[in-house]
């Protein structure tokens, strides 16, 4: 089946070109949505990829159209590209079931990975300066006073071992969960810096 997608970025743009262009190049059904690309929810084009079989052809005006951004097209088109769905666009030229469309993809995906490593590298090395501050993940945004006042307690209860978990972190109100989160921030600060983390109040 082809499936024709039109977006223009406003209300007061006009989806007659896109729309006509997509008629013309055999579209079956067509989705169109007024929304900007930079907007995370797009309904229609939800809708039309719930709608996507293998086999079946998206086609476009310009490939921009189907996203916000330069990675989510790549991450799009090539997610596209497994379920065996082609993916043309009028204005570009663009064609993944040509060999040039192959191409294309295969620039694409690099382009991709090349992304993928620039994020690991930039966050190992993030990582590897944290760890030589003697620190690990960073340091929380903020604290409320009583969180704060309830770690110093834990401090002293938890070094406990004849204490459960449960015997502790039920006294002071808060969940299992948050007990284990709350050990691992006493492994990383002391009280002082604690206490400098306390958010502020807002006059």
């Amino acid at each position: 089946m082809i499936l024709g997608y039109a977006r223009v970025s406003t209300k007061d743009q006009n989806l007659d070109l896109q729309i006509e262009a997509l008629k013309k190049a055999g579209c079956e059904k067509i989705f169109q949505e007024k929304i900007s690309g930079s907007t995370k929810e797009r309904p229609e084009l939800n809708k039309m990829l719930q709608h996507l079989r293998e086999g079946d052809i998206i086609v476009v005006w310009k490939l921009d159209r189907l996203g916000r951004s330069i990675k989510n097209i790549i991450d799009l088109v090539l997610e596209l590209n497994q379920k065996k769905v082609i993916i043309k666009g009028l204005t570009d030229g663009v064609d993944t079931s040509t060999s040039n469309g192959r191409l294309f993809l295969n620039v694409m995906a690099s382009l991709a990975e090349y992304e993928r490593e620039l994020i690991r590298e930039r966050t190992n090395a993030g990582l590897s300066s944290a760890r030589a501050r003697g620190r690990v993940g960073g340091r929380p945004k903020g604290l409320k006073a009583e969180t704060v006042a309830k770690l110093k307690i834990l401090r002293t209860l938890y070094k406990d071992t004849n204490k459960q978990p449960r015997e502790i972190y039920q006294p002071l109100e808060i969940t299992h969960a948050s007990y284990y989160r709350y050990i691992k921030l006493l492994d990383k600060y002391s009280d002082k810096e604690l206490e400098q983390m306390i958010l502020k109040k807002r006059n």
